[in-house]
């Protein structure tokens, strides 16, 4: 077995209240800053909302109320092959307003 070349990292929670959501795309946090192995968004809210991986330009994921969506590019890679969600992707959701929030965590190696 391989020595372990990388370690998972993280970037800040990324989170937006569903409170404020109006129909149209609004940024969920900053865009990423590396490139990310593990992508888990999170509804805590009322209210289903749609997902755009390119700062609201294209309609990608739906997100139901209450649910989360968990991408993991990394869990069946071989050691020696690099492979990972692109950096500075700007994420962004739509829906109508509701309670609770909606949060974006991601991971990388280092």
């Amino acid at each position: 077995m391989p020595a372990v070349k990388n370690k998972l990292a993280f970037e800040a929670l990324r989170s937006i209240a569903s409170s404020t959501l109006t129909g149209s795309y609004q940024n969920l946090g900053s865009v990423t800053a590396n490139p990310i192995r593990i992508f888990k968004l999170t509804s805590t809210s009322s209210t289903d909302v749609t997902v755009s991986y390119d700062g609201g330009i294209t309609d990608h994921e739906y997100l139901p109320a209450g649910s989360f969506l968990l991408i993991d590019v990394t869990s069946d890679r071989t050691w020696d092959c690099e492979f990972a969600l692109a950096a500075n992707v700007q994420v962004a959701v739509k829906g109508t307003a509701g309670t609770g929030n909606i949060y974006l965590s991601t991971y990388y190696a280092v």
